[in-house]
């Protein structure tokens, strides 16, 4: 019997979007966490900041943390009705959220990130760096170096000013979680500054895991391979062909990913650092 997962793959057709893309406009809608999926309390009473989590990936952790007993803030760059529509959904599993609208290429916004979360929520436990931009290009030939340092200034500058301004207030127990890429490994033709950002979120996982150590402040990443997004309709013109070169078959659910997320949060990562989960369809990619 196929899963919700294989029904929701087959079901997807050409479709294009305005970059960056709705989820509120994907079809199929994204499954962003199952209906088995039970909470244990295994995040009980944490703060989280979660980049990118309007949607997507960023979402699904959102309500995965959320079920799991952790407050939220969501940071989104424009996005605002999927973002409520996120809000809702942490709600509704009983926690608060709030929602911060900006540009994290800026390090004065990431900064007033931090602030006012842990102003509004007395602490700050755990750091999901999810949000990233990508642009489709033929190569080196035909890239906007304008765009290029915009998606480094997103994807990787971002992470260096949020991180180093949540490391004033987490302690020993608390993490960073990092989303990097199947691209990371294998790198991209048509994305060659994404998969360069996204190596180099890679190194920082490690570098950052291997420095904090000592506090134990643990630091550890995932890299999905194609996930079901609204950067897909957004960005490729082949949507209905997304991910069915993959060993399973098929692009991958947020749903499928977001567990992930809880399990680097919770003590069942506790001697995890510097690390990368990939959840890609089966890919084998080099470590």
């Amino acid at each position: 019997m196929a899963s919700k997962e294989e029904k929701l793959s087959k079901e997807i057709d050409h479709q294009e979007q305005k970059y960056p893309g709705l989820e509120c406009e994907m079809d199929p809608q994204p499954l962003v966490i199952r209906d088995s999926y039970k909470g244990t309390g295994k995040l009980e009473g944490k703060v989280a900041i979660i980049t990118g989590g309007d949607s997507g990936i960023g979402r699904s952790v959102a309500v995965h943390y959320a079920r799991e007993g952790c407050d939220v803030a969501i940071v989104y760059r424009s996005e605002s009705s999927d973002a409520q529509k996120t809000r809702s959904l942490v709600e509704k599993e009983g926690r608060k959220c709030m929602l911060f609208e900006g540009d994290l290429g800026h390090r004065d916004f990431c900064f007033k990130v931090v602030k006012e979360t842990v102003k509004d929520f007395g602490k700050l436990n755990i750091l999901v760096n999810n949000a990233a931009e990508h642009h489709m290009s033929e190569g080196l030939h035909d890239m906007d170096l304008d765009v290029m340092e915009r998606t480094f200034r997103s994807n990787i500058f971002s992470i260096f000013y949020i991180s180093k301004y949540a490391l004033e207030h987490l302690k020993e127990g608390d993490c960073i979680i990092n989303t990097t890429s199947v691209t990371s490994y294998r790198g991209s033709g048509h994305l060659i500054d994404y998969a360069a950002t996204k190596g180099a979120i890679t190194s920082f996982t490690r570098s950052l895991g291997s420095n904090l150590a000592a506090k134990k402040i643990r630091v550890n990443g995932v890299a999905p391979g194609p996930i079901w997004t609204p950067l897909i309709p957004a960005t490729r013109q082949d949507s209905e062909e997304f991910g069915e070169n993959e060993p399973l078959g098929r692009p991958g659910q947020p749903a499928e990913v977001g567990p992930a997320y809880v399990f680097l949060a919770s003590e069942d990562a506790s001697y995890m650092t510097g690390q990368v989960i990939h959840i890609n369809g089966g890919e084998v990619v080099g470590a």
